[in-house]
């Protein structure tokens, strides 16, 4: 145990934020560096050493927490980062990504503010990088098995990692240019600078993983060609499909999915673009979503320059509070502040789209809206309430609705799905095709980046184990595992 008084002595303190006005000038990341270590021993000694540690309950990955928390106390920060690898490929994406089921699940935050255990991950993990602690592990021997992994987004290169080191020829396919999946583009710059991304490339590619970009497999590759190549092949391709609106007036131009919007932004950042090619400098901005990755968008716009920012969510405003039927150790949906929301503009709840309305040219320029109550648990418009606000770029960040579907590789493996959309999977994460597993959200569904990393590390033991018979790898979770929710 840390400090047996840790939680009685010291209140809970968490990353500084450099100031509004700064931040939004630039792409860096939104917190002060270096701002953490002074505080985070004394953070880390909150943490109680449970008898029953629920956050470990309450992250899929089942973090060592207690364990790392203490070596943070003792500034012990080798062995800390030993801990935290032990469950986590990739610390600096959960530590800065997540939002942090494990600390909703903290016991102290029974009565009081729970552990800062993503402020003390995300302390392990960058101390560690500094102290060049974080070195390849490649394997003793190869197998002789080949796999290839379909997508790079953190299902996919956990899995990659997993396999190829424990000697598994593997071989990653990205159809965009960058390794990376969502996290290369569809994370702004501002919650996770790209360099974070860059030096786990390295060190898989030091360790013998293969990344192979610009490749889409079903319309580049012909996926039964794949399948007949690899001794076996892991589909992380994520849940890419996005929700539409289908209101009138979607067809005006200035209306864009958010995967259309973030990308362009990171693009530049990456030097693709000396201006990005959708930009919502001068303009009336809404964002139809309230989200993570709505508020990924308000935080984008806002360094654009945009002239206001609106944020609408169909659902009513959440508390502050959990709210009874959200009981510890559950995650709660409660009212969050991100860093894009401190930067200004307007949050909007419980309204509903009805329609867009745009200029002679075909461009939009507002977007009508009604307010909505739920009545006999269906949202209904509320009479009399309906208006309209000025739109000029409006980003539509309202979720995912499965896997694509229309680039053929679903069709060309074959593959079989389950009730709401998703490829489906048996219990050691394989499809109805033999040799064919899939990790992530394609076979989850939309999630977090702790739950796509645990996908991902678990398909890779039923990979092993599909081509070697045993395995030794990690599963820590399976496929029919949820959220501790209610």
């Amino acid at each position: 145990m840390a400090d047996p008084k840790g939680f009685l002595n010291h209140g809970r303190e968490v990353a500084q934020t450099r100031p509004v006005d700064e931040r939004v000038r630039d792409w860096n990341e939104v917190y002060v560096p270096g701002s953490l270590l002074p505080i985070i021993s004394k953070q880390a000694s909150r943490c109680m050493d449970c008898g029953i540690p629920f956050c470990h309950n309450g992250c899929p990955l089942g973090n060592l927490i207690p364990e790392w928390n203490d070596y943070a106390y003792r500034e012990d920060w080798s062995a800390a980062s030993e801990r935290l690898h032990a469950t986590n490929n990739f610390p600096e994406f959960t530590g800065r990504l997540c939002p942090a089921p494990c600390e909703a699940a903290c016991v102290l935050g029974i009565n009081q503010p729970a552990v800062t255990i993503k402020n003390v991950e995300v302390s392990i993990i960058d101390k560690a990088w500094d102290a060049n602690d974080v070195k390849p592990q490649a394997p003793e021997r190869l197998s002789g098995k080949t796999v290839a992994v379909i997508g790079s987004g953190p299902a996919g290169l956990a899995a990659a990692q997993q396999l190829t080191r424990a000697g598994h020829t593997v071989a990653v396919y990205e159809r965009a240019d960058r390794i990376g999946g969502l996290l290369r583009y569809g994370i702004p710059e501002f919650k996770m600078e790209k360099r974070h991304i860059n030096r786990r490339i390295e060190q898989m590619r030091a360790e013998g993983t293969k990344f192979r970009t610009g490749v889409e497999i079903g319309r580049d590759i012909d996926a039964a060609k794949l399948r007949r190549r690899y001794d076996a092949v892991v589909i992380a391709a994520g849940s890419t499909t996005a929700r539409d609106l289908p209101v009138p007036g979607r067809e005006l131009k200035g209306i864009y999915q958010a995967m259309e919007y973030l990308p362009l932004a990171n693009k530049v950042q990456e030097g693709d673009y000396v201006t990005t090619p959708v930009s919502a400098e001068g303009k009336h901005v809404v964002v139809i979503g309230g989200g993570d990755t709505g508020a990924d968008c308000v935080g984008t716009a806002h360094r654009q320059g945009a002239a206001s920012v609106t944020q609408l969510e169909i659902m009513p405003k959440p508390g502050e509070e959990r709210a009874p039927h959200q009981p510890w150790p559950t995650f709660p949906m409660l009212y969050k502040v991100t860093s894009a929301h401190e930067e200004g503009g307007e949050r909007v709840y419980a309204v509903n789209t009805t329609h867009f309305e745009g200029d002679e040219d075909g461009n939009v320029q507002f977007l009508h809206l009604v307010e909505v109550e739920f009545i006999e648990g269906k949202l209904t418009p509320k009479p009399g309430t309906e208006r309209k606000i000025p739109a000029q770029l409006v980003t539509l960040a309202m979720g995912f609705t499965g896997t694509d579907r229309e680039n053929g590789l679903v069709d060309q493996f074959a593959l079989e799905l389950d009730e709401r959309g998703n490829i489906a999977r048996d219990g050691e994460f394989q499809t109805n095709v033999p040799g064919v597993f899939v990790a992530g959200d394609a076979g989850r569904g939309q999630s977090l980046i702790v739950w796509a990393i645990a996908e991902g590390r678990s398909a890779a033991r039923g990979v092993d184990r599909f081509l070697t018979g045993a395995s030794d790898l990690p599963a820590p979770i399976r496929p029919t595992d949820r959220a501790l929710t209610v």
